[in-house]
């Protein structure tokens, strides 16, 4: 008697994302949704980000808090993965000077580098502390040479480009976009599929059929810093009170 093989959920949310592509760009709503009951805490996440947009030193688009509540001896630790929320009500946007950072139809926040000026009013703005600054520096570069890997090209918002002293996006704000260039290639974000206990889930929220809409309304799902009602795309589902 044969018995069915259930669909791994990368599989499920890539066929998901797949089918979300085939609709034009302002009918998706692309979400993500972390299940904090699952994440250890591994930073594999954090270190797959950083290797796919070729980030340097003080450039990070995800990282995990490890945060401690309870008092002895009813202590507990909780790893909360934090990146740019993608809300649609956006204080960064609000604050660029040069309209440098910009809501897209599909939900995505990115940054224009070519506008952007550096004055870093998006950092001060963003209430996740999701964006950081590009200063130019490279892990390598007081060794005697800095190692290729550093220097190999990115591919943010489908643009090749090489970073390097006088070019973008040295001197801008940077942040998590989704892994743009990866789902518009019809590929999962890097953090997604890199994570050890599949804690992590992407797709279109629109998408009735998905995976991660049957998730989100299927669970008691939370948002960080609820209270400040910016409507943000990233769902947690674990999320003590204490940590909202």
């Amino acid at each position: 008697m044969s018995t069915k093989i259930k669909e791994d959920i990368l599989i499920r949310m890539q066929n998901d994302l797949k089918r979300a592509l085939t609709k034009p760009v302002e009918k998706r709503k692309w979400a993500m949704l972390i299940d904090l009951r699952k994440c250890v805490g591994c930073h594999a996440c954090t270190i797959a980000c950083k290797a796919e947009n070729v980030l340097p030193p003080g450039v990070v688009y995800r990282r995990v808090l490890e945060i401690e509540s309870g008092k002895y001896p009813d202590v507990e630790r909780h790893f909360v993965p934090v990146l740019c929320n993608h809300c649609d009500k956006t204080p960064c946007v609000d604050a660029c000077p040069v309209k440098a950072t910009k809501k897209r139809v599909d939900g995505i926040v990115d940054i224009d580098y070519n506008h952007c000026i550096g004055c870093r009013a998006c950092l001060n703005a963003c209430p996740y502390g999701a964006r950081t600054s590009d200063f130019g520096k490279f892990y390598t570069q007081d060794t005697p040479k800095i190692q290729p890997y550093e220097l190999r090209p990115a591919f943010e918002y489908q643009k090749k480009w090489y970073r390097k002293k006088g070019n973008s996006p040295i001197g801008n704000a940077r942040k998590c976009h989704f892994c743009l260039h990866r789902i518009e290639s019809g590929l999962l974000p890097e953090c997604v599929v890199t994570c050890i206990g599949k804690a992590t889930y992407f797709g279109d929220i629109e998408d009735k059929s998905s995976l991660i809409f049957e998730i989100i309304n299927s669970n008691n799902v939370k948002v960080l810093k609820e209270k400040l009602k910016l409507k943000p795309r990233v769902y947690y589902i674990g999320l003590k009170e204490e940590l909202l």
